[in-house]
This record gives structure tokens, sequence and C-alpha cells, in this order.
């Protein structure tokens, strides 16, 4: 029972589960395409199949996903063949998971991120670990907070999912669960002990019941009520201004400043775009919109100046296209959010 998905995934059926293991900890767990393409095989065969009751996705190593293969990525779209059909299946299986019909759990014991976050955050139980990290750092490297990011984060509460957005900060499993990206969080010790009586049931509440643990926020309360104050004001430039106008008094509204001008700013600019347009989407018209923007991305500057200054040179100091925030003009903006025609994703 592999669905094809070779080395890279591991599918095994333990008692009322369907036991999805990603196989890949020397690189992090990072999806490829035939992952993708095996993992939404699983879930159409044990959606129709009775003795299948719920899906666990779990990963080998200290990283549950940290993303997708990016620098297959990075070299397929310099080499002139950006491989659209990779994320048109993956944005699919996205969304398949959004409504696949019985419990998927996730068990995340480390970093998540990117494309983790696509074969995580849309199932119906998010359990996290004390070793989670969670973050969509994609403005960092000229890209955008994809896989769903549209769906996922405008529903945090507080502004919370603009700031990580607009950032690419990191959180732990704490600000996860306080926030609404986790739904619940267990022991590390605890992962075999909940596999075990999630296999025995069927049933994730039952088999959380016993193992879940309550958990403060890593951010302090005031810098929460900070983050509410300025990553809720009605557009980009109201947030920078709030930032700014708290900066001189408030490390975090100066630190934070910093970060956002410091990322693409073509990023920032489609990243606030798309977070606020997907407050009032389906997630299928959410992953619509977030084709278009991949697709203009991948014939852009940013994502491959981001990529190469982050693991290709490694100088850490990218040169963005436009430069600057003010550079970006909103018809620039209004590009990556036009129809495709017949090209757009079929879900």
């Amino acid at each position: 029972m592999d669905f094809d998905g070779g080395d890279e995934i591991r599918f095994e059926r333990t008692g009322k589960a369907g036991i999805v293991t990603l196989t890949r900890p020397q690189a992090l767990n990072a999806l490829t395409h035939r992952m993708v393409k095996a993992l939404a095989r699983a879930l159409t065969a044990w959606e129709q199949d009775p003795s299948v009751a719920v899906l666990l996705v779990k990963a080998e190593g200290r990283a549950f996903c940290a993303g997708g293969d990016i620098m297959q990525v990075y070299h397929a779209g310099r080499a002139g063949s950006p491989p659209v059909d990779f994320f048109a299946d993956e944005y699919r299986l996205n969304a398949q998971i959004a409504r696949f019909r019985k419990p998927y759990v996730s068990l995340i014991d480390g970093i998540v991120m990117g494309g983790g976050v696509g074969v995580s955050c849309h199932g119906s139980h998010r359990v996290m670990t004390e070793n989670a990290q969670f973050a969509m750092p994609e403005v960092g490297i000229g890209f955008f907070p994809d896989v769903g990011g549209s769906h996922i984060l405008p529903r945090l509460s507080g502004g919370f999912g603009m700031y990580l957005a607009l950032t690419g900060n990191r959180i732990a499993y704490g600000d996860a669960l306080g926030s609404g990206l986790a739904t619940h969080a267990i022991k590390a010790s605890d992962q075999s002990a909940f596999i075990e009586r999630l296999a025995q049931s069927g049933e994730p509440e039952n088999a959380l019941a016993p193992l879940s643990v309550s958990v403060e926020r890593e951010t302090a309360a005031s810098v929460l009520e900070g983050i509410t104050r300025h990553f809720s004001q009605p557009s980009l430039e109201d947030i920078l201004t709030s930032l700014e106008n708290a900066g001189a008094n408030d490390a975090f509204a100066a630190k934070t400043l910093a970060v956002m001008l410091d990322r693409s700013p073509t990023s920032v600019r489609v990243a606030w775009r798309q977070i606020t347009a997907g407050q009032g989407l389906s997630m299928d018209d959410c992953m619509r919109m977030e084709f278009r923007i991949l697709n203009r991305m991948l014939h852009g500057h940013d994502f491959y100046e981001g990529i190469r200054a982050a693991l290709v040179d490694k100088d850490r100091q990218p040169k963005w296209r436009p430069a600057t925030l003010d550079a970006v003009s909103a018809a620039d903006i209004d590009a990556y959010f036009a129809s495709l025609g017949d090209r757009e994703l079929q879900l």
C-alpha cells in the first residue's frame, strides 16, 4: 500500500486509522511532486473505504515538513520551465484535504512551514508538541504565503494571521494553539500513546482527551495587544504608519517594521491583498486566487532572487525589484490577481 509514494512517503493501515508518514528527514520532509500525488491518491481511496475511520499524517526526523522542494523549483524556473504542474497538484491536494469527509489529523512534532502547512493545517485536527515551530516565511524569499494561506491566516484571531503573513516570523506551539492554528497540544513523549489510541478508537477527540495539555502563549499579552492594534488596520499603509508611530517607544513595533521593510516589497503588497481577500473566499476560491499569483511569481524576479540570496549564494542580501514598497504600484499588484483565462486552476 504505497500509492506510488516510493521511499518518500509511507502509507499504513493500523486498526481504524490510515497512517501517512513523510519519510524524507534528510530534506526536512520537503514535499516532492511524487509525494503530493501519492497523498492525493491515498485520500481518495481512504475516504471511500469504510474500514478507515480516520487519517493521520506524521513525519520522521526533526521536521514535520519544511515546505516544498524549493531548490527543485528554483532550478526548473531558472532553466525556463517553472514547475507549474507541481503547484497545481499541490493546491488541488490542499483543497482536497479541506473537504475530506473524515477526521484528518496532523501530528506536528517539529518544523512546519510552507507546503507542510498545506498538508496539515486544512485538516480537522492539528496536534502540536512542544517541538513544533510554525512559519509562513515566503515574503522573505520573494514569494507569498500560498498552499491555502489565504484561507487559514485571515481566520486567526486578533490580526495574528496578517502579522504572520507580512513578517514571515516563526512561532511555537503555544501561540499556534492560542491563535487557532493548532487545535490540540500534547507532549512529544505521548505521541506513540496517541497514535495507538487513535488507531484503536478511530475517534480523535477520544484519543486526545487524556493526553491534551494546556499551553501558555509564548508571546506576551502586551505584544499580542500590539499585534491586534497594528495588524487589524484597514490598509497596508495604515499598518506601516501604526508601527512607525509606535516604534519610538515600542521595541516590538520598531523591530516588526524593520522586518517588513526588509522583505520583498512586491511580496508584502501581494500578501496583504491576498490575506484581505481570502477572508471572504471559500477554500476553493482561495486556491484559484493563489494559482493566479503563483503563475506570475514564477515568471518574476523576486522569487529567484530571494532563493539565490537565502539558499544559493547565501549572502542574505537580496536585491528586490522594485526595491521599496512605494515603488510597487497598484497596477503591478493587480496583475498578480488577474484571471488566467483557460489556464485557471481546475479543482
